[in-house]
């Protein structure tokens, strides 16, 4: 099968089919049955179709590619006995591991040009395309996700099938607002946003990847302020989407400082016009010649050392060398990892850009399924792992500390959230956290393998919390409880997600989901502090973080379905979701239960196929940058000897935080309202979300509404009546025109017009009709002008 010609068909398709969906819904979608109902069949058609062709490109693969059954990357194609000792404590060792990996998986990857948007000089703006096995895995993911989303969409927005009366908008008659139902609209914006997505991930340059990127931001931004009439939704929208604009702008600098320095954007390595190669970014900054290792390319080096270049200094390659020992150019690659991660801690709610998250709850549960999990959040974290082989180790530490603060910091606000939707926001902020801590520490297979894991229990998380509120009306946990009589299915699943987001499992056996992929987490942050402990802090944070996570999604869990009913009247009118919202939880919990594992005889799982993946270069252990030089990073493969202390820890903190969990909300032995009274200045300070929205409205908003008020101030009372006064004036001098016209000129042209006339009836008598009189005015006349003549020729003549 030849995979370069496939692939790109395949995954093209499917990346056009929703944008299809959308145009069509755009154009047709209020006559797609009764009110747009058609809608929705057309739209999870598009997206079912999709997911159809990303498992066959991802059969396709495996065919030719292989599961990766035991194998792992060998840099250098060396084969020899793995080592089972203590991560090495210098990168020759941990290279020496690498070069003596069991057997070696040879990196796949597909890239070529579609089209040619345009090209200026040098700058060449293309659609294009990069596949590899992480390309494979995220398009499975995502349209397996968006798909149930879809088909549980459709029971979910059912109301909008006919005139909405929302008793959460008010109008200034006392009345409430009644509208008509958008749901096709709400489909129309949901096959935008897949398509945004898959367009993403499929793209082969980081221009495309951006303009997708925003495409995104401005689905999010629709779908976040669906019912825009409240003033909570647009607000949210808003923020969303200013805040996103903020690390936007990071990730244009960054752009800029790669198209400044290499002047290109693709990904990987493309065929020039004239047949010759052009290599891309990754190829730049690891050269094979480098054997894979992270150099700053010649055009960054020449570009810093542009005086010496200046002064008659020819870049030659012992130059190139002297400039590169010296560090010339470093900085840049620094600052373009860092703006393109700056776009990164937008998009996927990261400190301190993290407070539009939990604000884009406003938008329907399916939406927030969707964000949360495969689509907008995602996107930042797939955004680093594909980036990772630019990014140099003093940007990757950044990460590192980044996710670090974002997850204890989001976890923490959990626990004393009382909306149901807004825990799960912050659980999502928090895992992202891990994720861009696991990448920050070397950990690259980690953190993506927990991208995949957590978009599963994630999505299953936000439908089940949707099916309560659809069957509750309430966001609110204190209204519930003992829902689990009445909502078996939603209750049981959502147990499902919650034991896979805690980790549960058998130590060192099998477990959920996110047992597997969080401790690869907490394994690799193990061996990175080994190997640097003033950094001992990332693997603090991860384990308790862990703690955590177990104890606010167990105290929703309890909130929501144990214990006695808190609201009788909600109780009562309590009820199951329609099947076509419980299938689909029933389907995300059997992937939460099991997308971790490895498949019996094939070797098939997440992992083995995302090595295929692994940038080239970034397995093997490796020292600090040019700034941070007492910076180690372990060999990924090789923190997997630490399972057995990693694993223990894993386990207690999370045994610990549900046992907590247990004792105050399960077997009540400890009363809440006593603990928050005895605890009342942290619990305000938590309920309150640290703050920073207060902070963020005094040191960013505010001003900004100082500054314009006071430009809004002087716009009326300067530049208004400034502009007043020249209209006045104005004014004034027409007056005094009108006078001059109507005096002056008007007066001229009605005099000439008055001589004309009265001239015209002075000759009017001479008109008396009589032939004889005629004739002699003629000779009178003819005699005259012989005398005129003859005067002046007479005259003439004596003159000269």
């Amino acid at each position: 099968m030849n995979l370069a010609s496939t692939l790109p068909l395949l995954l093209g398709t499917a990346v056009l089919l929703p944008l299809i969906s959308f145009v069509l819904i755009l154009f047709f979608g209020p006559r797609m049955g009764s009110h747009g109902k058609g809608a929705s069949a057309l739209a999870t058609g598009a997206i079912g179709t999709s997911c159809l062709l990303s498992f066959i490109a991802l059969i396709s693969w495996l065919s030719v590619h292989g599961t990766g059954k035991g194998l792992h990357e060998v840099e250098h194609g060396a084969v020899a006995a793995v080592s089972t000792d203590h991560p090495a404590a210098n990168p020759a060792a941990d290279h020496a591991h690498d070069l003596a990996e069991q057997e070696s998986v040879q990196k796949a990857e597909y890239t070529g040009e579609l089209y040619t948007l345009g090209q200026f000089g040098s700058l060449k703006i293309t659609i294009s395309y990069y596949i590899d096995a992480l390309t494979i895995a995220m398009f499975s993911m995502v349209t397996l996700i968006a798909t149930l989303i879809h088909f549980y969409a459709s029971g979910y927005m059912h109301d909008e099938l006919h005139d909405i009366t929302d008793h959460e908008v008010t109008l200034r008659d006392g009345h409430h607002l009644h509208r008509h139902g958008r749901y096709y609209r709400f489909f129309q914006f949901l096959s935008l946003f897949c398509f945004s997505m898959l367009g993403l991930v499929f793209s082969g340059n980081i221009v495309m990847v951006f303009v997708f990127w925003e495409l995104v931001g401005i689905c999010s931004y629709f779908l976040i302020g669906f019912y825009i009439e409240r003033k909570s939704a647009s607000n949210a929208a808003n923020k969303a989407f200013i805040v996103n604009r903020v690390g936007d702008f990071g990730m244009i600098i960054g752009l800029m400082a790669l198209w400044g320095s290499l002047g290109t954007f693709s990904f990987g390595n493309t065929v020039g016009a004239k047949g010759e190669a052009e290599p891309g970014l990754f190829s730049l900054v690891r050269t094979g010649a480098n054997h894979h290792e992270l150099q700053v390319p010649d055009a960054m080096v020449k570009d810093a050392a542009a005086a010496e270049i200046a002064a008659g200094q020819a870049p030659t390659e012992a130059n190139l060398t002297t400039w590169r020992k010296e560090h010339l150019g470093y900085g840049l690659l620094v600052v373009a990892g860092l703006g393109i991660f700056c776009g990164c801690v937008g998009k996927s709610a990261q400190f301190p850009l993290h407070v539009w998250l939990p604000d884009a709850m406003e938008g329907p549960t399916p939406v927030s399924a969707l964000v949360h999990s495969a689509t907008m959040v995602a996107a930042g974290v797939y955004l680093v792992g594909r980036f990772y082989p630019v990014f140099a180790p003093e940007v990757l530490l950044t990460i590192a500390y980044i996710g670090a603060i974002t997850l204890f910091l989001a976890a923490t606000i959990a626990i004393t959230a009382l909306d149901i939707k807004r825990v799960l926001a912050y659980s999502t902020i928090s895992q992202l956290g891990y994720m861009m801590l696991a990448l920050g520490v070397g950990g690259w297979i980690a953190g993506l393998f927990h991208l995949i894991t957590h978009a599963f229990f994630k999505s299953l998380l936000f439908m089940c919390s949707g099916s309560v509120i659809h069957a509750t009306h309430t966001n609110d946990m204190s209204k519930m409880g003992g829902l689990r009589h009445k909502m078996p299915y939603t209750a049981y699943t959502m147990l499902v997600g919650c034991l896979a987001i805690m980790g549960a499992g058998i130590p060192f056996l099998i477990g959920f989901s996110g047992f597997h992929s969080k401790d690869s987490i907490i394994e690799q942050a193990l061996s990175f502090t080994n190997l640097n402990p003033a950094h001992r802090i990332l693997f603090l944070a991860a384990a308790g973080g862990a703690a955590i996570t177990a104890f606010y999604m167990f105290r929703l869990w309890y909130l929501t379905f144990s214990g006695q009913p808190r609201d009788q009247h909600i109780y009562d009118h309590a009820h199951e979701s329609p099947k076509v919202m419980v299938v689909p939880l029933m389907v995300l919990a059997v992937f939460a239960i099991g997308i971790g594992w490895t498949m019996p005889f094939t070797g098939l799982s997440v992992t083995n196929l995302l090595e295929q993946a692994r940038p080239e270069g970034t397995m093997a252990g490796f020292s600090g940058g040019a700034w941070l030089t007492g910076l180690t990073y372990p060999n990924e493969h090789l923190s997997h000897n630490l399972n057995i202390p990693a694993g223990t820890v894993a386990f207690c903190t999370a045994l610990a935080g549900f046992l907590l969990a247990t004792a105050f909300y399960g077997w009540k032995l400890v009363s809440p309202s006593e603990a928050r009274q005895q605890f009342k200045p942290i619990y305000n300070f938590l309920v309150n979300k640290w703050y920073f929205d207060e902070l963020y409205q005094a040191i960013f908003v505010q001003p900004v509404l100082f500054i314009s008020r006071r430009i809004a101030e002087f716009d009326r009372k300067v530049i208004d009546n400034i502009i007043n006064g020249l209209a006045w004036l104005v004014r004034r001098v027409s007056v005094i025109d009108d006078w001059i016209d109507r005096t002056f000129v008007d007066g001229l042209v009605n005099l000439c017009a008055r001589w004309t006339f009265s001239a015209g009836m002075s000759l009017r008598n001479v008109q008396t009709g009589k032939l004889r009189q005629y004739v002699m005015f003629i000779a009178i006349g003819t005699v005259a002008l012989f005398i005129l003549v003859s005067f002046f020729w007479s005259y003439s003549a004596a003159a000269h």
